[in-house]
C-alpha cells in the first residue's frame, strides 16, 4: 500500500491551491462512468477489497478544463475524502497521473475462444491470469471452483488466462499448452485438466523434481482426460507433440503489459485483485461488480452458530 499512501498526500497538498466562485455541485449522473472510476482508483491506487469508497460532487478546480472530484474512502468508523480531478466532458480522471475512465482494464484483455465456466451470458466476468504450477494459484482456483460458483450461480462467468512464470516454475509452461491442446477441442475438458493439475502439483513436480518426467506426467493427464471425453486422440498426440507456445506466450504478454509480476491476479469486471485474498474479500468485490451490472448479489451466508458448552 506504500504507493496508494503517497499519491493520497500528495493528492491532499495539490488541491490546496487556487479557489474560484462555487456554482451548484454536479454529482456523476452516469452509473457506468461512476463504476469505471471506481474501477480505476481501486485498480490504480490498490485500494483494499474491504474499504468502501464513495464519489461526491464535482466542484471547480484551479486546474482549467478539471473540476475537483472528492472521493470518500472509508472502513469502519475511519474514512478520509481525497479530491481527484475529472475533466468536464467527465472522460478523464487525473492525480498526477490520467486514467482513461471509458474503459477499463479488460477492454485489452482478449478473451475470445477462452474456455468459459459459469454462465457465458452472465453480466460480471471474472479473468484470472493463472499459472498452473503455482500453489497460491491452486488456492485461488480451489477459492474459485466450487466456492465462488456455488454462491453465485448463473451470476458469473469465468475465464483463465496463460501467465505461466517460467523463470522459476519449468513445467507450467508445457501444462498451459497441453491445457489449450485440450481446449481446442473441448472446453469442459480443459477444466478438467486445469481442475486436475491445481489440485496434484505435487504428483506433477515428482519427489526428484525431474523436469522430463513432469512433461511426461503432464501429457499422460492430458491423455487420460481426452481419452475419458472421446477426443480426438490424433490431432491431442500431434498438438502435445508440437508443443506450440503461441498462444501462452501472447497471454503472458497481456499479463506484462498490464503490469502483472505475480500470479494470481483476477480482473472482476475489471477490478484487479493481486494475489490470494481471504474469500469474504473476494465476494465483496463480485458483490460490487453485481450491484453495478443491476444484478442484486446472494445474500451472505448465514453465520456458524458454535456448539461450545452446549448441553
Amino acid at each position: 500500500m506504500p504507493r496508494f499512501y503517497l499519491l493520497t498526500c500528495l493528492l491532499a497538498l495539490g488541491m490546496a491551491a487556487g479557489c474560484k466562485a462555487q456554482p451548484t455541485p454536479q454529482g456523476i449522473n452516469d452509473p457506468v462512468t461512476s463504476r469505471h472510476i471506481e474501477v480505476v482508483v481501486r485498480s490504480q491506487f490498490g485500494v483494499p477489497q474491504d474499504v468502501n469508497l464513495s464519489i461526491g460532487e464535482k466542484k471547480p478546480s484551479a486546474i482549467a478544463g478539471y473540476d475537483a472530484l472528492p472521493i470518500k474512502l472509508s472502513k469502519g468508523s475511519s474514512s478520509k475524502v481525497i479530491d481527484f480531478l475529472i475533466s468536464t466532458d467527465g472522460k478523464t480522471l487525473a492525480r498526477l497521473e490520467t486514467f482513461d475512465v471509458t474503459k477499463d482494464p479488460m477492454s485489452s484483455i482478449d478473451v475470445t475462444g477462452r474456455p468459459i465456466r459459469g454462465n457465458p451470458a452472465a453480466k460480471v466476468t471474472i479473468v484470472n491470469f493463472d499459472d498452473l504450477e503455482c500453489p497460491y494459484c491452486a488456492r485461488m482456483h480451489l477459492a474459485l471452483f466450487p466456492t465462488v460458483l456455488e454462491r453465485y450461480k448463473d451470476k458469473v462467468r469465468v475465464i483463465y488466462k496463460d501467465d505461466p512464470l517460467v523463470e522459476m516454475h519449468p513445467w507450467a509452461m508445457h501444462a498451459s499448452v497441453n491445457a489449450n491442446c485440450l481446449a481446442a477441442q473441448n472446453g469442459d475438458v480443459y477444466w478438467s485438466f486445469v481442475d486436475y493439475i491445481h489440485a496434484h502439483g505435487d504428483e506433477v513436480s515428482g519427489e526428484d523434481r525431474n523436469t522430463a518426467k513432469s512433461f511426461d506426467a503432464l501429457n499422460r493427464i492430458a491423455r487420460q482426460e481426452a481419452i475419458l471425453a472421446k477426443l480426438d486422440m490424433g490431432k491431442l498426440e500431434s498438438c502435445l507433440t508440437r508443443q506450440d507456445e503461441t498462444r501462452v506466450r501472447a497471454s503472458a504478454q497481456e499479463a506484462e503489459a498490464l503490469g502483472i509480476d505475480g500470479t494470481p491476479v483476477l480482473f472482476v469486471d475489471g477490478e484487479r485483485i493481486p494475489g490470494l485474498i481471504p474469500d469474504a474479500q473476494l465476494w465483496m468485490v463480485i458483490d460490487r461488480a453485481l450491484r453495478a451490472a443491476g444484478v442484486e448479489p446472494p445474500p451472505p451466508p448465514a453465520p456458524t452458530q458454535s456448539t461450545a458448552g452446549s448441553k
